[in-house]
Parts: C-alpha cells; sequence; structure tokens
C-alpha cells in the first residue's frame, strides 16, 4: 500500500494539486490512490484460486442507490458446523491474488468467504471510497449470515481490509473475533509515518479509515498480526490498534514477516492465537483430504 501510494511526495504534491483544483477532485483522487481499484490478479493468484467456487451477492446501495453485485470466492469446509470467515482484501489486487491467503485460513478450519469491494475485480465498476467499501463488507456479512445463519461469522482484514473489517465489527453485534494483519490506526497515521509525513496534510484527507476510534466498540476478541519487516505499514501502527481495542485482545508480532508474507512465515503463530483467543483448532488432515485441498503454496 504504501510505497505505491505515496512515493517520493506524491500524495503531498496531489493533494495540493487537488485543493486547487476543487474539493470534488481531492477526494476522487485520493479514492484512486486509497483503493488502487484493479480487476487484474497478483502473480500466482489465478492459479491459487483454483476450485474456489464464485459467489455474487446482490444489493441496492443506501448510499447511492444504485443495484450492486460484489464478487467473492468460496472456500468451504468439509465439516458442515465449521466456523465462516469474512475475508477482507487491501488495495491494489483483486480478490483472486488474496487465494493463498484465503487458504491459509481455511488450513485454520474456517469455511472463508472472500470478496471484491466495488471497483474490483468482477463486483460492480464504480470508484471505491470509505463509504462505499464500508457498505460491501456489511452487505457480504449479511448475505453469510443469511446462507449460513446457525455457524459462528469471523471477519479477518489484510492491510487496508483490516480498517474495513474493525468497521465492520464495531458496526455489527454477531461476530465472534475480528483478525487483522499488516493493518494501521488510521490512514493520517500511515502518512505522517512517510519520509513527507511532517508536513501538515492531515486535514485534507478525504479516506481516514480511523480504525483507532472504531476498535474499542468491538465486542470480541481481537487478535492484530504484524511482520517484523512490513516496511509499508509500520508494526507500530497495527501495535497502536492494539493498544486502542479492549480485552480480551492479543498482538503476534511475526519475525521476519513483510507486508505480503506474514501470512505464510507467521502460519504457527496463527494457529496458537486462533486457538487460544476463540478456542479454534485446524481441521485434522482427513477433513482437509475429503475436502480435496491441495497443498499450499506460498
Amino acid at each position: 500500500m504504501r510505497r505505491r501510494l505515496f512515493r517520493h511526495g506524491l500524495w503531498v504534491t496531489l493533494l495540493a494539486v487537488s485543493v486547487l483544483a476543487g474539493c470534488a477532485t481531492l477526494d476522487e483522487k485520493q479514492r484512486e490512490w486509497v483503493f488502487q481499484p484493479s480487476k487484474q490478479s497478483w502473480w500466482g493468484g489465478s492459479v491459487a484460486s483454483e476450485g474456489m467456487q464464485d459467489v455474487w451477492i446482490d444489493f441496492r446501495s443506501a448510499e447511492s442507490g444504485e443495484p450492486v453485485k460484489l464478487h467473492g470466492l468460496w472456500l468451504p469446509q468439509a465439516r458442515a458446523d465449521a466456523p465462516l470467515l469474512l475475508y477482507l482484501h487491501g488495495a491494489r489486487w483483486d480478490v483472486r491474488s488474496s487465494a493463498h491467503r484465503m487458504r491459509r485460513m481455511h488450513e485454520l478450519g474456517f469455511a472463508v468467504l472472500g470478496i471484491d469491494y466495488r471497483g474490483f475485480g468482477q463486483s460492480t465498476d464504480t470508484l471505491p471510497s470509505e463509504t462505499l467499501a464500508y457498505e460491501d463488507a456489511r452487505a457480504a456479512w449479511d448475505w453469510l449470515g443469511a446462507q449460513h445463519p446457525v455457524l459462528p461469522r469471523y471477519v479477518f482484514g489484510h492491510s487496508l481490509g483490516g480498517a474495513i473489517a474493525v468497521a465492520l465489527a464495531a458496526q455489527v453485534d454477531d461476530e465472534r473475533g475480528v483478525l487483522v494483519e499488516g493493518s494501521f490506526s488510521s490512514v493520517p497515521d500511515v502518512v505522517s509515518s512517510f519520509k513527507w509525513g511532517w508536513l501538515p496534510v492531515g486535514p485534507l484527507i478525504t479516506q481516514r479509515f480511523d480504525a483507532e476510534s472504531k476498535v474499542d466498540k468491538l465486542g470480541s476478541p481481537l487478535l492484530v498480526v504484524h511482520g517484523s519487516n512490513d516496511r509499508l505499514i509500520p508494526p507500530a501502527l497495527g501495535r497502536k490498534l492494539y493498544e486502542r481495542a479492549k480485552d480480551p485482545k492479543r498482538f503476534v508480532l511475526v519475525e521476519g514477516g513483510s507486508h505480503h508474507n506474514t501470512n505464510a512465515v507467521g502460519q504457527p503463530l496463527y494457529r496458537e492465537a486462533v486457538a487460544e483467543l476463540f478456542g479454534l483448532r485446524p481441521p485434522v488432515d482427513g477433513e482437509r483430504l475429503a475436502q480435496g485441498e491441495t497443498p499450499e503454496r506460498n
């Protein structure tokens, strides 16, 4: 997220230009920079997503009044009573790019639904925004609950998706747990961590994703995971989010983990934390084989 968004002060320069051009342009440009919506997958995403089921979520947007169609990938468990996980991805790439990470969460025992926000992948083609992404996440949450009304639901967010996950969990009262990885306290805090972060651009930021102000409203356990070598989102911002949350909670720093590989490097730590915080155990080998799971691809 970081390198692509604000390299060499581009954020500051374009903010200044946008202010001169008008507030509407400022907001639109920030939505483009923060989300970088794409129809494409990161390398290997198409292969990793093979065998996952396509799902479609239709609803009418309360924000725009327009019909919306979200595309998602569904990875069920062999056990009919397996807990459910809503997977919310970060910026730039579509949901297929998260298939590796979705499979690792599946290994922990979750049946996983990953979605694309509007503007990504095969979902409705419109410029996403903070408000629209929150609405998309809520629609997917409600759809998952309607499809499987008696099963416990959890929400996971990576990077930008972590802020969306926190906002969703603060909005609902039926989540069993929240997991965020490589995420942050707010976009202004991310901006302040950059080389040009000393400049007073905070008041100009429209896409704030202020997870820190929402995280203390969670009514379920929170797991915050961060890689020690994350050069895009500093671990201190994950720690800041964790510190603001109420108990029960846990912070896991994965030594050697980057913004992109922490989920793979830290899988044993994930397994331990999920068991300790949520009381969940991964399926045994026989159950994974019954599901037809293929060996993990990093």
